[in-house]
């Protein structure tokens, strides 16, 4: 059984740093591309950050130059480092995996999520 599970959100002053990890466990061959949604109260999810498996990068272009997303294939890790954090980045952070392979299937996954709350 798949599961991602997410870790490092909390409480931060405007211009600090969080670090967000998250983790897949279970039996995995391979993922594609793991990343980062954001959903804000009153908004729509949006995707903040994400990395392919032979390490292209995606970022939403309001943490561009902020926020690094990275990965570890072997152990199926990908990582948030959010520099210069300011109010608008809060939210709850979700962790995805897309085209999971396992020995049964092919899937996405998705983590519960993790707050991140910035204070002006």
């Amino acid at each position: 059984q798949v599961q991602l599970m997410e870790s490092g959100g909390g409480l931060v002053q405007a211009g600090g740093s969080l670090r967000l990890s998250c983790v897949a466990s279970g039996k995995i061959f391979s993922i594609r591309v793991m990343g980062w949604y954001r959903q804000a109260p009153g908004k729509q999810r949006e995707l903040v950050a994400g990395v392919t498996r032979d390490g292209r990068v995606t970022y939403a272009d309001s943490v561009m130059g902020r926020f690094t997303v990275s990965r570890d294939n072997a152990k199926n890790t990908v990582n948030l480092q959010m520099n210069s954090l300011k109010p608008g980045d809060a939210g709850v952070y979700v962790c995805y995996a897309e085209k999971l392979v396992t020995p049964e299937n092919v899937s996405d996954y998705w983590g519960q999520g993790t707050q991140v709350t910035v204070s002006s």
